[in-house]
């Protein structure tokens, strides 16, 4: 590994790419509050105080308290914790579904990526929201489900992203050259075109991680995502944040910030990234390196 181009690819994302670096800042201050929410957490989660039921926000509660005076500033950190394992887990597993999918069908062509591709045509016909919803009435609420079935939504829709960059890349002489020398399919999908089709495969785990965090929000708003106690940011403002946020509008508020944040960070975060990482953009690493 070259450690002295990692470090110039880093100074020139914090050099040409301020935004994407106050994302990346973001991104990494999710990560940390996710692993420290336990420490960083004045209250449990789920600690009620009744005779402070929607206390604005003071000393004792500087985000304020909910309908059931659980401390609101407490349930936004432990919700970071639900956010970026929805987020990461679920954009590691999509993405490598969606390599698997569009590495075979751009490499095997025929009437295997015929077929497989009229299936993803068939699949993004359908609105992703009323899809997820579909499936998590059958299968139920829950972590687990919610990354299963996300995940499983931007796979199969970003393995067309892979296999373009795959069918691109078969096309290379290296490509043909390792046939003729005998090499199997697998080594040649995975030795020779897997490592030059990285930098998609890069941007797409990261700008999935903001979609996945904003769909599991719209899910568990709905009811269909992380069932209560546990205090996802989406969760919070469905229910009480509606029933109360004239009133005591910091209850929606709060995770409302929160959300938009986070998700704003990791989009520039992911956009700096592409500039910098696609070869057919002008100020890519290929051009730099």
């Amino acid at each position: 590994m070259n450690y002295r181009l990692i470090k110039a690819f880093w100074l020139r994302l914090l050099k040409e790419k301020p935004l994407a670096s106050v994302g990346g800042g973001i991104l990494l201050l999710l990560v940390l509050v996710a692993l420290l929410a336990d420490v960083l957490a004045p209250y449990r989660m789920d600690q009620m105080d009744l005779r402070a039921m929607l206390e604005g926000p003071s000393r004792d509660h500087w985000f304020g308290t909910d309908e059931i005076g659980r401390d609101l500033l407490s349930r936004v950190i432990h919700g970071a914790r639900i956010s970026i394992t929805v987020g990461l887990v679920g954009a590691v597993y999509a993405t490598a579904l969606s390599t698997i999918l569009g590495l075979s069908s751009g490499y095997f062509g025929g009437k295997f990526d015929v077929v497989l591709q009229r299936f993803v045509d068939s699949w993004m016909s359908f609105p992703d929201l009323f899809l997820a919803l579909a499936i998590l009435a059958v299968v139920g609420p829950g972590i687990t489900q919610v990354i299963f079935v996300i995940g499983l939504l931007y796979a199969i829709s970003g393995s067309r992203i892979i296999r373009g960059a795959t069918i691109q890349t078969n096309a290379n002489v290296y490509v043909e050259a390792a046939r003729v020398v005998g090499c199997s399919n697998f080594r040649i999908m995975f030795v020779h075109i897997l490592p030059n089709v990285m930098a998609p495969i890069i941007i797409l785990l990261t700008t999935r991680m903001a979609s996945m965090i904003l769909v599991e929000a719209s899910l568990s708003f709905l009811g269909y995502g992380i069932p209560p106690p546990e205090p996802s940011w989406g969760g919070m403002l469905s229910g009480a944040g509606r029933m109360y946020m004239v009133q005591n509008p910091w209850i929606a508020l709060w995770p409302g910030i929160a959300l938009g944040t986070v998700v704003y960070g990791i989009n520039m975060f992911g956009d700096g990234l592409r500039d910098l990482l696609d070869p057919r953009l002008r100020g890519s690493v290929e051009r730099f390196g």
